[in-house]
């Protein structure tokens, strides 16, 4: 049994219950097979992939809170701080009921390759808990970050673990968050990003992930002689990275014409009206079934639906394994060129596959929405020199670092002999410059 074959048993054996790990480990290293058959002796003897794909820490606790009726409530707070061979752990935290220990494994352990990708001195991490905040009130919210960070505080720090959002922590979370930990803590450091811009935030945050997934497909659609210029996308999604996505792609010529929140979806032939959107999700905290009211030629859907409207490129920016083997066949079928995934693992391995073996152009999320991330070492870099940058600063430095990211993953591809796959791309170069730092710092 090759060496890859063994780790993925191993890893299966030993943590049971957790299928997305088991998904995102076998990814990763199935594609590192021409790389590790090549150095299998050396990699074997320092036991290299079971330190890869074994968190240097992880951290479990309870979260108790009281809501607004005097109730307490006990949520589970984690942080996996997967891999700091090039930087400090680097990942958001999750809030949401599905949160357990595996998928925030799973999140972390894609976090290393990601953040390696950036060319930005960050870590793997992630973290969260299985609190809701849908339907709590600002204080119930309140009283549930602060005790999530009177325990979390221990653990994280400008140059050991910063923290980020993710889906449920946005603005708000991340102002109650850093409050508690500069209270406890007595310091004003950047410990976490995604803060706002009175305090340490950076500009063009809130847009990174979905204006970055667009630069790296317009660069990668240039590549091969095409462009954005009067494409019609389909996104899933209407959190932050698809709204900004929708944003980024319409200001480069696409038409936009879906979107999906967990209870439906919009189909809006004319283009998705994205001041509404930002209207009813980020200002009101509404359903899309409000949108409407806003565009009333629009179609409202129960359940899910996106992936069998004729497209272009396909965008799934919601959660991971959205996109199954059957929505990728409506997708083949309707004449899609190019799926990105702006959520993280949204596509499952068998609709990958398919995508892929009938030529659709497919950007992993570890490549593809790692624009976030960028701008959250970004937001690091300005609060460590107490300076602040412009819009313009930040979203040219973002595009940079997303047309590099491009060409060196295609570069891998075909440097191994998988010319197009981007998903062996990605895991190669990422893993190449992750296992060069933990070589260099020896077996810890």
């Amino acid at each position: 049994m090759s060496y890859v074959d063994e780790v993925i048993e191993r890893v299966i054996a030993e943590n049971p219950n957790e299928p997305e790990f088991h998904q995102a480990v076998r990814e990763v290293l199935d594609s590192l097979r021409p790389v590790v058959d090549a150095n299998e002796e050396a990699f074997r003897r320092d036991a290299l992939l079971e330190r890869l794909v074994n968190p240097e820490r992880q951290i479990k606790f309870r979260v108790p809170w009281i809501d607004d009726k005097g109730q307490v409530h006990v949520n589970t707070g984690y942080r996996v701080q997967f891999n700091s061979a090039i930087g400090p752990y680097k990942g958001g935290l999750r809030l949401h009921p599905s949160v357990n220990l595996g998928i925030i494994k799973f999140l972390g352990f894609e976090q290393i390759f990601k953040n390696s990708l950036t060319g930005l001195p960050i870590g793997g991490g992630k973290g969260g808990s299985d609190f809701d905040p849908k339907g709590k009130s600002d204080r119930e919210v309140m009283a549930f970050c602060q005790s999530f960070m009177s325990e979390l505080c221990k653990y994280i720090g400008a140059d050991t673990d910063v923290p980020a959002g993710d889906i449920g922590t946005g603005a708000r979370e991340i102002g109650y968050m850093f409050g508690q930990y500069k209270k406890l803590r007595g310091v004003f450091e950047g410990v976490l990003t995604g803060k706002g811009l009175s305090y340490g935030g950076s500009l063009a945050r809130t847009e990174a992930t979905g204006y970055g997934l667009l630069y790296i497909v317009e660069e990668m659609m240039k590549c091969h002689g095409q462009s954005l210029e009067g494409k019609t996308v389909v996104v899933s999604g209407a959190g932050n990275v698809a709204i900004y996505a929708i944003e980024k792609a319409q200001k480069l010529g696409a038409k936009v014409v879906t979107c999906s929140d967990s209870n439906g979806w919009i189909y809006d032939p004319e283009g998705i009206d994205v001041a509404a959107l930002k209207e009813i999700k980020e200002v009101k905290r509404q359903r899309l079934t409000e949108y409407k009211t806003y565009r009333p030629n629009a179609e409202y859907h129960e359940g899910k639906g996106v992936w069998g409207i004729k497209c272009d490129i396909a965008l799934p920016c919601a959660t991971q394994n959205e996109l199954g083997l059957e929505d990728a066949k409506k997708l083949v079928a309707n004449g899609v060129v190019a799926v990105a995934e702006g959520a993280n693992m949204p596509t499952t391995a068998e609709a990958t596959e398919y995508l892929q073996t009938n030529g659709v152009y497919f950007l992993p999320g570890k490549a593809a929405n790692a624009g976030g991330v960028a701008t959250s070492a970004l937001e690091m870099s300005q609060n460590s020199e107490r300076m602040h940058w412009t819009f313009e600063q930040v979203d040219e430095k973002l595009k940079g670092i997303m047309v590099n990211l491009y060409h060196n993953i295609d570069n891998a591809a075909k440097k191994y002999g998988f010319e197009g796959n981007y998903v062996v791309g990605a895991n190669i170069a990422g893993f190449e410059k992750v296992v060069d730092a933990m070589n260099a710092q020896g077996i810890v």
